[in-house]
């Protein structure tokens, strides 16, 4: 049974101190975590003393979080605090805390600037690279919850010679790419409700999984990266959140060696799941590919890791991975499939209209609307479930959304 958290649940603190690597130092940051105890996180300078992070009036010391290297020359500090606290500050910057009830609820994802072999943004030009300004559009909503599905990290390579759009760009996983990619352009957006992180596919261990581990991972930090992690649930707030480490899962194939090993953990994971609850992951289970894999469906590991093992408790699959917007219902037999890839990185395109009667591993769908666009989703609390608004970059409203139980419909 997940977990029951109080007020504060679980969380952690970002703050970059003065004097650290970069001028643009992002505001402290309150994260869900997946173990019971309240760890606070700041980076700080390589040679700084750790702070204390004051905890319910009282200070509490910070021990490092891994050593400053080459890539990562900043000191992460941590303290690991009781659950039950009730006010949490680093400095004089108030971090916030989680309400009796979570009313509104900000979905984000895919939010990095792709530089990687021929694919290449211009992360200067916020048209094309928007992410700070959904960011700051999001921060504007007031959520009491912001989940991140995944993929923060995509500068891998080098801006091409010659390229204005992206000239001057670190890659690489390593602090100042890092920085660039989440922590700069995300700004207030860190400070305005605790997060629930996601590890996407872009935070295996060959790309951006040691970037990943030091700073956003919800686990006490591994000795080692790893590409794959225990799923755990978090129940707050009136909700109930089944997290789901699907990085590693393929798309296209389902090797027997990953169907076991997912298969074993989606049991654990699901096993008495309390109604309404939502599984958040990367990669959605149910899905359509577009683009020159338009129609096929995805992510086949998944779904015949699940086979057998959806609760009738659970209400919805939220996932990123595929750089659009989808919302799809299948009826009562099987959770709604939730999609929001829309934070930043290059758009796909959609795999076909209409969606509905398309069949996915057995079961066609009942109701299907997607969108190729820039933008994030809030999802705020009703009587009888959720209504959601998916908004673009300027805020104007794209989409408005119903969810009840199974049933998700967009218009």
């Amino acid at each position: 049974m997940p977990m029951q958290l109080n007020l504060a649940a679980f969380a952690a603190a970002l703050l970059v101190a003065a004097g650290a690597v970069a001028a643009e130092a992002p505001p402290s940051r309150v994260q869900f975590s997946a173990d019971g105890a309240l760890p606070a996180r700041t980076v700080v300078a390589r040679n700084a003393a750790c702070p204390a992070v004051t905890a319910d009036g009282t200070p509490v010391a910070m021990q490092p979080r891994g050593a400053p290297d080459e890539r990562f020359p900043v000191k992460v500090c941590e303290a690991r605090l009781p659950v039950t606290v009730a006010k949490l500050a680093i400095g004089t910057a108030a971090l916030p805390t989680v309400p009796a009830e979570i009313k509104r609820v900000v979905v984000l994802g895919d939010t990095g600037c792709r530089i990687e072999g021929r694919a290449v943004q211009d992360c200067n030009d916020p048209a094309a690279w928007p992410f700070r300004l959904i960011a700051a559009k999001a921060a504007g909503q007031k959520p009491d919850l912001i989940v991140h599905l995944g993929d923060y990290y995509y500068r891998e390579g080098a801006c091409p010679a010659g390229r204005a759009g992206c000239a001057g760009s670190p890659h690489g996983d390593n602090w100042p790419a890092w920085q660039a990619e989440f922590f700069v352009p995300t700004g207030a957006l860190l400070s305005a409700a605790p997060w629930v992180m996601v590890r996407g596919n872009h935070e295996l261990c060959r790309r951006g999984g040691i970037g990943w581990f030091r700073l956003l991972d919800p686990h006490p930090l591994a000795p080692a990266c790893v590409d794959r992690t225990e799923p755990y649930p978090l129940a707050f707030g009136g909700l109930s959140l089944l997290l789901f480490d699907s990085a590693e899962a393929d798309d296209f194939l389902a090797p027997p060696d990953k169907v076991a090993f997912y298969g074993g953990q989606l049991a654990k994971l699901l096993d008495n799941a309390p109604p309404h609850s939502w599984l958040v992951t990367h990669r959605p289970f149910w899905a359509l590919a577009g683009g020159e894999l338009t129609g096929m469906a995805l992510n086949l590991t998944e779904q015949q890791a699940v086979r057998d093992k959806v609760p009738p408790g659970l209400d919805v699959m939220m996932a990123g991975h595929l750089h659009n917007f989808a919302a799809l219902a299948f009826g009562p037999e099987r959770p709604a499939q939730l999609i929001v890839g829309t934070g930043g990185d290059t758009l796909l395109d959609l795999a076909r209209t209409p969606l509905a009667g398309a069949e996915i591993d057995g079961i066609p769908i009942v109701k299907g609307f997607a969108l190729k666009t820039f933008g994030y989703f809030v999802l705020d609390r009703t009587a009888d479930g959720w209504e959601g608004v998916l908004r673009a970059v300027d805020d104007t409203i794209l989409a408005h959304c119903r969810l009840s139980g199974r049933d998700l419909e967009c218009r």
